[in-house]
């Protein structure tokens, strides 16, 4: 017997044709499944030309899917690629949006639109699995108690998070509103400000540790390794490193399982490849490229996980799955781990210059690989497409009109995103600290001030005080700034730049 999940869907592709020949309105709505992984560069997946790491399973996806080539984040950092994304509005148009400490407040007013709200008003079930770090509640939550506003009250039905990122206090998974796991008689304390408990800290005791800081990152120690802020209590609940994708990839795969039967649409924002990277054991010293190197593996393993679970449910061609990173990639982010001397060749930007942080094109040009449902001729696509275009783009696959201040800078490229159109947007702004522009085969770097290699991370910051121009379809490692040769295109995309800048919208 068919399950009537899988009858009904089989059925909505047989007639939609037949409804739109009659000029009927008829929307399917496939499940969508982002996977959204954190500092995963252009160069880090073999599909996207690694031969020293191994990651099958991505590449699997890629090779039955769209690989884009030209798909970028919206900033070369999390936190604001992360608000872009789910609100369709270039987080450089709000202030408060940048890298978040773990105790900030909500930083998406509930009430406005997001991916998860329009979609649950389309009949989906929503949920959130993995690295939040878009703040909660009014700041300084009540660890102990209830902590709203978050990802429920923007649209999410079930969420399990990571509050902020693995280095950073507090050390526990939040479930909806409340710490799980926790045991009341050992109440959770934050501070960003000043030591409290006596919970000892790398920078006192850097013989408790099982991986030292490079820089930063010497606060209080949990599970060996010490982080950015300090905390007590909570012990019960802390996570332990090295089972975080274990933990995650489960509560993912348990939320496709309990939403099989009507759309749902699952963000799965992985913690890998983010530091303190600590892999479980199954991973450790897999690669050949060190720790980081085995985390990359470890998080092929993740999204097969995934894709197997949707096979198993018979789910596959009833979901658009999409996997992406939040921004290009990191060596040293603060953890002398060995990655930067394990590389073994192994290069994270590929092709690109800069990285994480960078206004170089490997600070936001990310691999970016697209399943559409249903049956898809595999490819590889270079249209210019932005993840802050998801939310006009899914309003259109569920038949929505967005509202008129919904998702400003969120193009619909839907027919780029599903094969059938190499056309994506006209152009795009970059954020790393300064703005950058993409038109065409153009990209223009506005002039700023600032170091020219960025201390700590030993990367390239593209900032310089005179205007940059790059031809990237024949320059794509930007090493020739033609700008002295071309001064009408930098005066044509300085003048676009300035007018996106000061208008409150960019979205047709």
């Amino acid at each position: 017997m068919i399950p009537m999940r899988r009858f009904t869907n089989h059925l909505s592709r047989v007639l939609l044709p037949l409804a739109a020949a009659a000029g009927l309105a008829a929307t399917p709505k496939p499940n969508i499944v982002l996977i959204y992984t954190d500092d995963v560069g252009y160069g880090d997946v073999g599909c996207y030309g690694a031969t020293r790491v191994k990651t099958p399973n991505i590449d699997k996806l890629a090779a039955g899917g769209l690989r884009f080539t030209n798909a970028h984040s919206p900033s070369a950092t999390c936190t604001p690629s992360r608000y872009a994304l789910l609100t369709g509005e270039y987080a450089w148009r709000r202030k408060g949006t940048g890298v978040l400490p773990g105790d900030a407040k909500l930083i998406i007013a509930p009430g406005r639109e997001t991916i998860p709200s329009l979609l649950r008003r389309a009949g989906y079930a929503t949920g959130c699995v993995g690295k939040w770090h878009l703040g909660l509640g009014e700041g300084h939550p009540d660890w102990n108690g209830e902590i709203k506003p978050g990802p429920l009250e923007i649209g999410f039905d079930y969420a399990f998070i990571m509050p902020a990122t693995g280095d950073r206090v507090p050390c526990v998974f939040v479930e909806n509103h409340r710490v799980a796991g926790l045991d009341p008689a050992d109440p959770i304390q934050v501070s960003y400000g000043k030591q409290i408990g006596g919970e000892p800290t790398g920078r006192e005791h850097p013989e408790l540790l099982k991986v030292k800081p490079s820089h930063g990152h010497d606060n209080t120690i949990v599970n060996g390794i010490s982080r950015i802020g300090f905390m007590s209590g909570g012990k019960s609940a802390r996570w332990v490193d090295e089972d975080i994708a274990d933990t995650l990839t489960r509560k993912a795969v348990t939320f496709i399982e309990q939403h099989r039967d009507r759309p749902f649409f699952l963000y799965f924002a992985t913690h890998d490849i983010h530091v303190p990277r600590a892999p479980h054991a199954r991973f450790a010293g897999s690669s050949g490229c060190g720790i980081r190197g085995d985390v990359i593996q470890q998080l092929d393993w993740c999204v097969g996980e995934i894709v197997a679970t949707l096979d198993r449910l018979k789910l596959t061609d009833d979901t658009l799955l999409v996997f992406t990173s939040d921004n290009g990639p990191v060596v040293d982010d603060g953890y002398r781990d060995g990655a930067v001397e394990n590389l073994n060749g192994h290069k994270p930007g590929g092709p690109l210059r800069g990285g994480k942080y960078s206004a170089f094109d490997a600070g936001t040009r990310v691999p970016f690989i697209v399943r559409p449902p249903g049956h898809v001729e595999p490819g590889v696509s270079d249209a210019l497409i932005s993840q802050v275009d998801f939310l006009a783009s899914f309003a259109a696959l569920t038949g929505q009109k967005l509202a008129e201040d919904a998702g400003p800078d969120s193009f619909n490229v839907l027919p780029g995103l599903l094969g059938e159109s190499k056309t994506g947007r006209d152009h795009l702004v970059e954020h790393a600290g300064i703005l950058s522009l993409i038109k065409g085969r153009w990209k223009y770097i506005e002039p700023g001030k600032g170091p020219k290699v960025l201390a700590n991370v030993h990367i390239e910051s593209r900032i310089a005080p005179e205007p940059q121009l790059y031809d990237l379809n024949e320059d794509v490692g930007e090493k020739r700034n033609v700008a002295a040769e071309h001064p009408e295109i930098v005066k044509e995309l300085a003048g676009l730049l300035e007018k996106l800048r000061d208008h409150p919208r960019s979205r047709p």
